[in-house]
């Protein structure tokens, strides 16, 4: 089991945020790597002020952007060991996504609520 947890805090402006916490307590600023289709993203461990506790921060590429799932790895270089992924899904490939099925129904319900609470008050 890993000793590091990583536990995101916000994605703003292209820039991944995350709290970076060592279970065993140690103040050892850990050796984080953070990797796309096996390229290192240049990323920043900067202190919190808590001890065994750091802020992860790195920029989303742009020329990692593309059709289809971008996995990001974040790794502890030390033990190899995955601590946790970031995914951004984009493009065409995902028309057959059920999550984008799911949002193009719900607007096609809202569409009918409106068109049916239009007809019931010219009804009146």
């Amino acid at each position: 089991m890993a000793e590091l947890d990583v536990c995101k805090t916000r994605f703003l402006a292209g820039t991944w945020e995350g709290i970076v916490r060592d279970r065993a307590g140690r103040d050892a600023r850990p050796d984080i790597v953070v990797s796309h289709l096996d390229a290192t993203i240049e990323s920043e461990l900067s202190d919190t002020g808590q001890p065994g506790e750091w802020v992860l921060r790195f920029a989303v590429p742009g020329e990692s952007l593309a059709d289809g799932v971008q996995v990001f790895l974040i790794t502890d270089r030390a033990s190899g060991e995955k601590l946790d992924a970031f995914t951004l899904l984009a493009g065409e490939p995902l028309e057959d996504d059920i999550r984008a099925e799911v949002e193009l129904l719900r607007a096609e319900l809202d569409m009918l609520k409106r068109a049916f609470r239009r007809h019931c008050l010219e009804g009146r």
